[in-house]
């Protein structure tokens, strides 16, 4: 399977800005660079028409100016272990890949080594996944990733106490990484399927739930989320914007879902919601 590669320049500030739009144009994985980002996306799924139209609505905003070609399937490892630098979360979370050296003072320590999967910890919206995911009980949990990508936030669940962690994505590469980097993190998932949440028919059961993914996926999926939630149980959202937190927050309520926490970062939200 081929990829489009899109090089795209453009001001700083308006980079994550059209970063999360391009994933909603199926755009699966993206690169920063020093003049903006690069962003992939499977040939068959790729429309120049709609990235077009997508450029030219922030072109009275900002300088875009971009190329495009064709690649054959690609490793991330070397552009990774060229660009990427260990993360940080609130000094209690270290997020490294196998190349850099381990640092035994931090409470919990993640290896990741992505490829094509999206989930380093360097988003945003991942960022405050995991430190939302610090401030909540997993011990003896029941732990559903949707959307899992590189598998981050379930290793973080298992990490923090869970007793069972489960992911799904929809790629074949996030389903791949997912399975490498739970192995490398000595997680053992209770399953690793690929397909949507409406395709999976999952039996349910879950007291803690993590989907970090994109605004109509979520509002599309939130009430399947709250079918498989136990009474008492989390939702973790991100992946969105704050205008967008009054949609989210209007449909998790009509699902019996309130909200306990969220926070923001660079305008991106991550909330915990509990069904009751």
């Amino acid at each position: 399977m081929d990829y489009i590669l899109i090089n795209v320049h453009c001001d700083p500030p308006f980079a994550d800005i059209l970063i999360a739009e391009m994933g909603q144009l199926e755009f699966d994985s993206f690169v920063e660079t020093e003049v903006g980002f690069e962003a992939y996306v499977a040939e068959e799924k790729f429309s120049h028409p709609a990235v077009q139209v997508l450029f030219n609505n922030y072109r009275k905003q900002t300088r875009i100016w971009y190329e495009l070609k064709k690649i054959p399937r690609v490793n991330w490892n070397e552009e990774w272990e060229k660009n990427y630098d260990p993360i940080n979360v609130d000094d209690k979370v270290y997020v490294r890949a196998t190349f850099h050296d381990a640092q035994p003072q931090y409470p919990y320590e993640i290896v990741i080594n992505p490829k094509m999967s999206f989930g380093t910890g360097h988003h945003e919206t991942t960022h405050q996944m995991l430190a939302l995911q610090y401030d909540i009980d997993h011990k003896g949990k029941n732990v559903l990733d949707v959307g899992s990508g590189t598998g981050i936030l379930a290793i973080m669940a298992s990490k923090l106490g869970a007793t069972k962690v489960a992911a799904t994505d929809i790629d074949d590469w996030c389903i791949e990484n997912s399975l490498e980097n739970f192995e490398i993190n000595t997680v053992a998932p209770d399953f690793v399927k690929k397909g949507t949440i409406h395709e999976l028919n999952l039996d349910g059961g879950y007291d803690i739930i993590l989907a970090n993914i994109n605004t109509n996926v979520l509002l599309d999926e939130i009430p399947v989320y709250e079918t498989l939630l136990t009474e008492g149980g989390y939702l973790f959202l991100s992946g969105f914007y704050e205008s967008d937190l009054s949609k989210v927050l209007e449909l998790t309520a009509e699902h019996g879902l309130s909200e306990v926490k969220h926070t923001t970062r660079k305008n991106w939200v991550g909330i915990v919601l509990q069904k009751v």
